[in-house]
């Protein structure tokens, strides 16, 4: 086992007490920075990469008034910023600035664990740079008071039983009746966006175009395509406000940077509520206008805003106590969504999905294993939101054949490619969860599928739990988004139309500059990918892992993403 991360979690453990109490957000004043309408505010954190300093930044920059009504809070653009802490302070002198754009049903929180280990690499090597992990603007609809508290009897209280947490009740999820203003908010008002935080932030277009790296995870390439592409003053002729020249290089994260979708197949998941592209661009923004369309991505079941909040209540059991019996199942209240959300992540065959039995509250699990359930790329059944961050351990486990078999030609795409498996003791044994670095320990069981095949192995195991969960609860912005706009999508999907094509305006932005693309080893674009992009592919990684990976991995080697970005960002 590594002992210096067992010395890590020595000291991390003293800390999160204090931090919990603050839900990772310190006071504004007097540390705040404020400078006409942004506000920057200092984020205490227990990551043991503990020389880089992270900040939320607040920007405001309202939208149209063709938009319409909308909370206030949607008109500022919000980032999380990441220094070396030895580094300048002021982002204009920092020797280059990598800005990601989020992939679909992801905010700001997930870049943590990368932006940290790439800030870090990069200090190593004697250069300050910086890392700015945008969210979305539609994600100021969400609420993290419940949360923020760090305790998750806390936030389930808030959540689901009316309880006030630091004087507030919260208002219910956002139905799409409220989301109008969503309609509009599609390709050309997100880089816009992007273009706007930049000019307002680096007002110095060739500061910007010397030291800004462009770049994003998953659908963030594509985004990223498209700012490259774009035209910001409406006059072709003049290039100074061109995308491509507010980027001296991009860089892409199990993703492309590109105009289309193509390359993201699985991304996207097949069971929300997605309109028929079959409809043209004007019948699909009439539906979204009218409401007739969902204005927001979700699912009635497994991908809306209730379930992505119970990611980071799960992720808040694992940071209290990991190794301690969850009560989290059975604390939660019933609903529709949650047991069939339930069924269909903890059912091992279409019999037990169909009858509920044995369900997840019949298991013993501790609260690593809940969120390993919920989030391994073993055990959940969706390829873009699965980390490779261990295995269950403590007790027998069965082959996962739901909703496809193990082994089956069905299982790659949207599934995944790994083997998935599931407790088979109901009422049984307390079962735990190994971390990615104790996978192929001498006292590891080995488990193996009912064909023989292993169901993992030290090689395929890269993120370490803990680290996942902190990044799921700790953050000020969140890790998943609850409000993705639909309208972003269906003009990626909608790429030939008119109305959308008339937003690549310099098509040679995309070759403009230099890029570094790197590759899920394991994840959506496993040999799929053009070669002469010259990829860097991770080994072992699923699609989540580029964000989330350890800075040392179980061959003693540092993290190859964060190492390959911090090189690329020292690059001429």
């Amino acid at each position: 086992m590594n002992t210096s991360r067992s010395r890590v979690r020595t000291w991390r453990c003293a800390a999160l007490a204090a931090l919990l109490t603050a839900g990772g957000l310190t006071a504004a004043a007097p540390e705040a920075q404020a400078r006409g309408e942004r506000t920057e505010t200092p984020v205490a954190s227990t990551s043991p990469v503990d020389e880089v300093t992270e900040s939320v930044v607040r920007v405001k920059v309202p939208l149209p008034a063709s938009f319409g009504a909308r909370p206030e809070a949607c008109d500022w653009l919000s980032y999380l910023r990441y220094r070396s802490s030895d580094g300048p302070d002021a982002s204009a002198d920092a020797d280059r600035i990598l800005v990601a754009q989020p992939g679909i049903l992801e905010g700001a929180g997930a870049f943590d664990s990368v932006a940290r280990n790439t800030v870090a690499r990069a200090a190593e090597q004697g250069s300050h740079i910086e890392f700015w992990a945008l969210d979305r603007r539609s994600n100021c609809l969400e609420d993290r008071t419940g949360i923020a508290s760090g305790d998750q009897h806390t936030a389930v209280d808030y959540y689901y039983r009316g309880k006030q947490v630091a004087g507030r009740t919260f208002g219910g999820f956002v139905g799409n009746g409220r989301l109008g203003w969503m309609a509009k908010l599609g390709i050309e008002q997100t880089v816009r966006d992007e273009y706007d935080l930049l000019t307002a932030e680096l007002p110095d277009q060739g500061l910007r175009k010397q030291k800004v790296l462009c770049g994003g995870h998953s659908l963030g390439g594509v985004i990223t395509g498209y700012f490259a592409t774009a035209d910001f003053d409406g006059d072709r002729t003049t290039t100074a406000d061109a995308g491509h020249r507010q980027c001296a290089g991009y860089f892409a994260l199990d993703t492309t940077v590109s105009t289309s979708l193509a390359d993201l197949s699985g991304s996207i998941p097949d069971d929300t509520n997605l309109p028929d592209i079959g409809l043209g661009y004007a019948a699909v923004q009439t539906g979204l206008d009218t409401g007739v369309l969902p204005r927001s991505l979700s699912a009635p079941v497994l991908l809306n805003p209730e379930t992505m909040t119970l990611l980071a209540i799960a992720g808040l059991g694992t940071l209290q106590d990991a190794d301690g019996e969850a009560d989290l199942p059975r604390y939660l209240p019933s609903n529709v969504n949650i047991e069939a959300t339930n069924r269909f992540l903890f059912s091992k065959d279409t019999a037990t999905f169909l009858t509920g039995s044995p369900g997840v509250k019949d298991f013993r699990l501790t609260n690593a294993a809940v969120l390993g359930a919920l989030m391994d790329d073993h055990s959940v059944p969706l390829a873009f939101l699965q980390t490779s961050v261990g295995f269950f351990d403590g007790g027998p486990v069965a082959d996962k054949n739901f909703p496809v078999a193990n082994g089956s030609d069905q299982q790659p795409g949207l599934f995944g490619t790994e083997y998935k498996a599931i407790p088979d003791r109901p009422q049984g044994p307390l079962y735990t969860w190994r971390d990615y670095d104790r996978v192929g320990d001498p006292d590891d069981p080995g488990y193996r599928s009912a064909d023989g095949t292993p169901f993992t192995s030290a090689g395929k195991e890269v993120t370490d739990i803990r680290e996942l969960a902190r990044s799921l609860a700790e953050q000020p912005l969140d890790f998943t988004e609850q409000y993705f706009p639909t309208k972003l999508v269906t003009d990626l999907q909608l790429a030939t139309s008119p109305q959308v094509k008339r937003l690549v305006v310099h098509p040679e932005g995309i070759e403009a500059n230099p890029a570094l693309t790197v590759l899920a080893g394991d994840g959506l674009l496993a040999g799929r990918v053009p070669p002469d992009l010259n990829p860097v592919v991770a080994d072992g990684y699923q699609h989540l892992d580029v964000l989330t990976a350890a800075p040392v991995q179980n061959n003693g080697r540092p993290e190859p993403v964060s190492t390959n970005l911090a090189r690329f960002a020292q690059s001429p």
